[in-house]
């Protein structure tokens, strides 16, 4: 048994009734599946009429760059579980490039985090909580629907992200925060560089990010078992680069507040590498660790399993 803690996070959800993460339906949302709809036309029509080599570099710079210092660093590492400092300049840069993946706005994006973290650490949860309804119904689900519970759990942001301004701009402009970055591709290369540049990569981001998803909380292996949850994160080496690190899921899942998600050699963590480049040139401090790092939200019920590997290949 290797014990991981108690530090709780100041993102909380309210205790209720056991059913407050199962019962529920999924329903069709027009504006999110328009938005993806959107952005995949676009990509299409980049493929089908304005295909170019450079056009093709600008959409994979342009992906790793949002992908690496927006998602993984700023949303995921940052924003959601505090796991470095930074200057509050440098916060708002990274969670701006996070917005530019195409997902939410971060009032949202932690409002769903917290309702999946606290859903898939209960003995059950409903199946679009835990990726858990086949991988096409999956796919419906989590690009064009939402799921509507029926008496969901009170989700509290804490006030420095809740109730600052530029978060809230962020939170009501998430969808326009791609113009500006599509009138300086369209300077730069005209509808080629905007459809490879903007649409296509949105839908690579939020494409990719369903994927993982999925994969990570169905397939995949794992080193570490929190004991009772219903759901398990899962490791999926193969994704680690393409990832920026976040496809070592499973032990994110075990030590959710550790800034380095690739725990061992040979596990490729490219946001770790940019931290530890910020962290020497004084951009970023006090990255959190493992080592003391106590489990989320007072449970301390993690395992080692060193010999229980599950292969999803």
């Amino acid at each position: 048994m290797r014990k991981i803690g108690n530090l709780v996070r100041a993102h909380r959800v309210t205790n209720g009734s056991y059913t407050e993460v199962c019962e529920g339906r999924v329903q069709y949302a027009p504006v999110k599946s328009l938005w993806y709809f959107a952005m995949l036309a676009g990509a299409i029509t980049g493929m089908a009429a304005f295909f170019s080599w450079t056009a093709i570099g600008v959409f994979a710079l342009v992906t790793a760059a949002v992908l690496l210092f927006g998602h993984s660093l700023g949303s995921h590492r940052k924003l959601i579980h505090n796991s470095f400092a930074c200057p509050k300049w440098l916060e708002y840069a990274l969670v701006w490039c996070g917005v530019q993946v195409g997902l939410a706005g971060p009032i949202g994006l932690l409002r769903q985090h917290e309702l999946r973290d606290y859903a898939q650490r209960k003995a059950d949860c409903h199946p679009y909580l835990r990726h858990g309804a086949g991988f096409w119904r999956d796919a419906w689900w989590q690009l064009h629907c939402e799921l509507k519970l029926g008496a969901p759990p009170a989700i509290r942001i804490e006030p420095r992200n809740a109730q600052d301004r530029f978060y809230q701009f962020l939170e009501r402009t998430w969808m326009l925060q791609q113009v500006p970055l599509a009138v300086l591709f369209y300077l730069w290369g005209g509808w080629a560089f905007v459809c490879w540049g903007v649409c296509a990569r949105v839908c690579a981001g939020v494409t990719g990010h369903w994927l993982i998803g999925y994969f990570a909380h169905n397939h995949g292996d794992m080193e570490y078992e929190v004991a009772g949850a219903a759901v398990q994160g899962r490791n999926i080496p193969w994704t680690s680069l393409l990832t920026m690190g976040e496809g070592w899921h499973n032990n994110h899942h075990a030590f959710p507040y550790s800034a380095r998600l690739g725990l061992k050699d040979g596990e490729w963590d490219p946001g770790w590498w940019a931290l530890c480049a910020m962290e020497h040139v004084g951009l970023v401090r006090d990255l959190r660790l493992p080592g003391g790092i106590r489990n989320k939200n007072g449970l301390d019920r993690c395992r080692f399993r060193p010999f229980l590997m599950k292969f999803w290949w």
